[in-house]
């Protein structure tokens, strides 16, 4: 079995100048559940949004001893969990059947759902300690925006430089967001201060740039295309100077041969150390996972049992690292690396486990088999 037959894309199209259209999956994907599976209107959909080990390294099933939660708000027929916050605040998305949905579930698993008013799609993908959120939304005639929703519940459409297409990604303590719009010389990456400020911010002589993870410190990473069409990684300090940077061994030639990646960075944590996954020459059957410290340095991340295919999704403020992996039969599962090393795989109640979020305190939110599930460590 193929790893891609798990998988489905949060998005898999980028809009180039000229209206072209560029399939960029497998460049990156973000699986979610049935709720993210949406049909999109337009072509200019969402792109991905919302993510190490020597051989001696060990492998325990039970390490921790963690609480499972599974949930689903109610009337729910498939829930995303998208990101948990340092007080165990979740959001994310879920399908009542008619719509895709915003949903919020507190600390103590009450649910409080919303919509942005004239939303015939509302896909929250981010929520700071303070419980603001930020995400997409769909308005009546399909045009994607970016939304603000405060902890009291008030929204607020947020526009882009290029004022529709805008897709807010992530959001930091200080309210700085990161994401990406469309105008009509094709995408761009942004950032927009909390004042409501937007500065438009692309790696030189990138053909695109897409943001997927912001600091504390307004530290950003994610990927961006060269002229030749090469993805590599990229680090923007908070000034708006950008370093960029490929795992070693990783591909950098075109064009990307079926079922790999390039160097694609999916999370930072407030040390700067960025995790993410790659794949090397080796072809199909040859992804692995990364963490990045700052100076350049880079360790593999391949969990005992992984049958080349590994992808580590989120790091927090004590590198605990999760993500996950296929074993030999195929079958998906997730893990959890610690700063040492010792890992932890781990399946929730169901045969589909996919990990979204890790949150200060080492609590791991995603869906498993169409269901939210909550992991918590001892």
């Amino acid at each position: 079995m193929s790893p891609n037959t798990k998988e489905w894309s949060f998005s898999s199209y980028l809009v180039f100048p000229g209206n072209s259209t560029k399939e960029l999956d497998p460049m990156i994907t973000h699986p979610l559940t049935f709720a993210q599976r949406a049909p999109r209107a337009r072509q200019k959909g969402m792109l991905a949004v919302y993510l190490l080990a020597l051989c001696t390294l060990g492998l325990s099933a039970n390490a921790q001893n963690p609480t499972f939660i599974t949930f689903d708000p109610p009337g729910s027929i498939g829930t995303g969990p998208t990101s948990i916050n340092s007080a165990g605040v979740i959001t994310g998305n879920y399908s009542d059947g008619s719509r895709t949905r915003g949903f919020v579930r507190s600390s103590d698993g009450t649910f409080t759902t919303f919509d942005v008013p004239g939303a015939i799609l509302t896909n929250p993908l981010s929520i700071n300690p303070a419980g603001v959120i930020t995400g997409t939304y769909l308005d009546a005639s399909s045009v994607s925006h970016g939304f603000l929703r405060a902890r009291d519940g008030t929204i607020k459409t947020l526009y882009g430089p290029g004022l529709a297409d805008t897709y807010p990604v992530a959001i930091n303590q200080a309210g700085m967001i990161t994401g990406y719009y469309y105008d009509a010389s094709g995408q761009h990456c942004f950032v927009r201060a909390r004042d409501g400020t937007f500065t438009t911010s692309d790696v030189p002589g990138g053909l695109y740039t897409i943001p997927l993870s912001i600091n504390p410190s307004g530290v950003i990473t994610g990927f961006y295309s060269d002229a030749s069409g090469v993805g590599h990684g990229f680090l923007r300090s908070r000034l708006g100077t950008f370093k960029t940077f490929d795992v070693p061994g990783a591909i950098t030639t075109t064009p990307l041969p079926a079922g790999t990646y390039y160097t694609t960075p999916v999370g930072i944590n407030p040390a700067g150390e960025i995790t993410g996954y790659y794949s090397d020459s080796g072809g199909n059957n040859s992804t692995h996972g990364f963490v990045r410290a700052r100076g350049d340095a880079f360790t593999v991340i391949d969990p005992p049992g992984s049958a080349g295919f590994t992808k580590a999704l989120g790091i927090n403020p004590a590198r605990t690292i999760m993500g996950i992996y296929f074993d030999d039969s195929g079958t998906q599962h997730a893990f959890v690396r610690s700063r040492t090393g010792a890992f932890t795989t781990f399946d929730p109640p169901g045969s589909y486990t996919f990990p979204t979020s890790i949150n200060p305190a080492g609590a791991i939110t995603g869906s498993s088999d169409g269901h939210g599930f909550l992991r918590t460590p001892d």
